[in-house]
């Protein structure tokens, strides 16, 4: 509860840059919870859980709420038919 948004990552991906980036420019309270699964050496453990959880092998995975929203290209659709500003409020 602390964090609604959460977006599991690779810091060198640039499908996650892009999401991260996205994301940041909504300016949210509070800012996303970001955690990069390559600086953790229980990084592939955490990405075979949510591949089992959420269907979604690949980063970044964002999170919502704990429901999984897509990966970047997801979110890119979601901004521009309007959809992300009005499930982030």
């Amino acid at each position: 509860k602390k964090y609604p948004l959460i977006v599991f990552s690779k810091s060198y991906c640039p499908y996650s840059r892009r999401a991260k980036a996205l994301l940041e420019s909504y300016n949210l309270s509070p800012a996303p919870f970001v955690i990069e699964l390559d600086s953790r050496s229980d990084g592939p453990v955490i990405q075979a859980i949510l591949r089992r959880l959420t269907g979604r092998g690949t980063v970044p995975n964002v999170i919502l709420q704990a429901k999984a929203i897509g990966g970047s290209d997801d979110i890119q659709l979601l901004d521009q038919t309007g959809e992300l500003k009005e499930i982030l409020k």
